[in-house]
């Protein structure tokens, strides 16, 4: 009898499953790279060999979840052999680290990813190597080899070089310093720290071994696009212009491989600084409005909320009509959602909705559909993934052991799959909403004012298919708002996460909750 319920249960999963991705391919109008993608750190992700670490094959596995979550694209971070877990001191930048898998595995994770319509993005480190990189090591040996000036160099005898690794020149987050090689006259400029020495892009020989790097990857191995770390250092500050112009050249030798190559860089700094990095990099992860969300959901204010992305929105247009704003939330450096909401579920639950119907292509952090918690030091944000209950989780990475994300304070995946209301599934209706909406992928932000309340913050998504007024409510408070004249044409209910009331022009809608109406002829 058990075994016959065991197989019943089973079915009815798996046509529950089943059922949502069907649903999800028929309806979608999003289209990659305006979709959601999925940022994993692989090492945390999946283990499929049961040695602790994450790795290409454990992702592989579970593509089908991705699929299902309604994600179109991923974006790893660093897999390339390095001497660090994180794996941003790249010692070959034409190989995967052997604790992930091979790039046969890789080139497999690409190919079923394709076939799921799932793109694959992955971390290109360049603005830096690492300290064991065959370049480096060269470069150490002989201040003659081609490698030498693959870096930038002073001598302790040069009068602005003070002393090792001390600050030489301020900028905006202290760290530019000179590095002493031991048994040299010699410093290495390292921004990061010592066991990440600076390229340097003065050097034509440097740049065309770049562009064979980026060629190999999509080429060979197929992916179909990059996210550059750092993108903002690969000159000093001083030389902005000059950063901005390389990154326009390396689009360029790019797209004679894969003329639709996706490039998103981190240029992480006010939008002034980032917009004039558009012309290159045609999407640009939007910090800003990270940052403005969390603090809107906590303070439950949204009274600014609209207008700030409007006031972005326009400025990069004008750079660059065709940009992409990646919006996110939080990502692998910064506090988790869950923890910077102090554990509260129905604040994680209003960021995420704001994410998601406010103009973007928006990027999730591995584990926050699950509500997973993290705080600094780094290893803290990046722990294993949970897909189930301890005992029988089979792929969870044990790298390292968890503080913030444990058994007792994250309900498994494979719970939160089976339970309506759970967090992982709350994503799921607002990444299918979103993906099903040409209003809300592709529509223009329309900021409006329906209430005195700041824990109100409403605005209007449209294009030439619908145009949608939504309304999110960041207080524990019911609100009943009226419907100004020049919106009362908004007047069938698109959505609603709790029993919102509408009627008479009015809407009555539930504390910590988003109610969207669709204009009607």
């Amino acid at each position: 009898m058990k075994t016959l319920f065991r197989g019943i249960f089973s079915v009815i999963v798996f046509l529950f499953v089943l059922g949502s991705v069907n649903a999800q391919d028929k309806q979608n109008v999003s289209k990659w790279p305006r979709g959601v993608t999925y940022e994993i750190f692989v090492q945390s992700f999946a283990d499929s060999n049961g040695d602790g670490i994450g790795d290409i094959n454990g992702m592989t596995s579970k593509l089908d979840y991705l699929q299902n979550l309604g994600v179109e694209a991923v974006w790893l971070m660093p897999m390339n052999p390095s001497p660090s877990y994180h794996k941003y001191d790249v010692a070959d930048y034409y190989d995967i680290h052997p604790d992930y898998g091979t790039l046969a595995d890789f080139k497999n994770f690409v190919k079923e990813a394709h076939k799921r319509n799932i793109k694959v993005v992955i971390d290109m480190v360049l603005n830096h190597c690492g300290r064991t990189n065959k370049w480096f090591q060269e470069a150490l040996k002989d201040p003659n080899s081609k490698y030498w000036d693959y870096f930038v160099w002073t001598h302790k005898d040069d009068p602005q070089t003070k002393a090792e690794g001390k600050i030489i020149s301020g900028d905006s987050f202290n760290r530019r310093r000179w590095v002493k090689v031991d048994g040299s006259d010699y410093l290495y400029y390292a921004y990061f720290g010592g066991s990440m020495p600076d390229l340097n892009y003065d050097n034509p020989k440097l740049r065309q071994e770049v562009f064979q790097i980026g060629k190999f990857w999509l080429g060979e191995v197929g992916i179909d696009g990059f996210r550059l770390d750092a993108a903002r250092h690969i000159f000093p500050d001083e030389r902005a212009a000059d950063n901005h112009k390389w990154w326009e050249y390396f689009l360029q030798e790019m797209r004679t491989v894969n003329k639709d190559v996706y490039i998103v860089g981190e240029v992480w700094a006010p939008a002034e600084v980032v917009g004039p990095y558009l012309k290159g990099i045609p999407a640009l992860f939007n910090f800003d409005m990270g940052g403005a969300i969390i603090k809107a959901v906590n303070e439950e204010n949204g009274s600014q909320l609209v207008e700030k992305h409007k006031k972005i929105e326009d400025f990069y247009g004008s750079i660059n009509p065709d940009y992409v704003d990646a919006s996110f939330l939080t990502n692998h450096d910064q506090t988790r959602v869950m923890s910077s909401v102090n554990g509260n579920l129905d604040k994680e639950k209003m960021a995420v909705a704001l994410l998601l119907t406010l103009p973007g292509s928006p990027y999730l952090y591995y584990g926050e559909e699950i509500g997973m918690f993290g705080k600094k030091p780094d290893q803290n944000i990046r722990e294993p993934f949970l897909w189930d209950i301890k005992m029988n989780d089979k792929l969870r990475a044990t790298w390292i052991k968890p503080i913030n994300s444990t058994d007792s304070t994250v309900v498994p995946a494979s719970v939160q799959l089976l339970e309506k209301k759970s967090l992982l599934n709350y994503y799921k209706s607002f990444i299918h909403l979103r993906n099903t909406s040409y209003a809300l992928t592709y529509g223009k932000l329309v900021p409006v004012n329906i209430s005195m309340s700041p824990s109100v913050c409403a605005f209007v998504r449209s294009d030439e298919n619908e145009s949608l007024l939504v309304v999110h409510n960041l207080s524990n408070e019911n609100q009943v708002l009226s419907l100004p004249t020049n919106l009362q044409d908004y007047s069938a209910e698109y959505f609603a996460n709790k029993k919102a009331q509408i009627k008479n022009k009015q809407i009555q809608i539930p504390g910590y909750s988003t109610v969207i109406l669709k204009k009607t002829l």
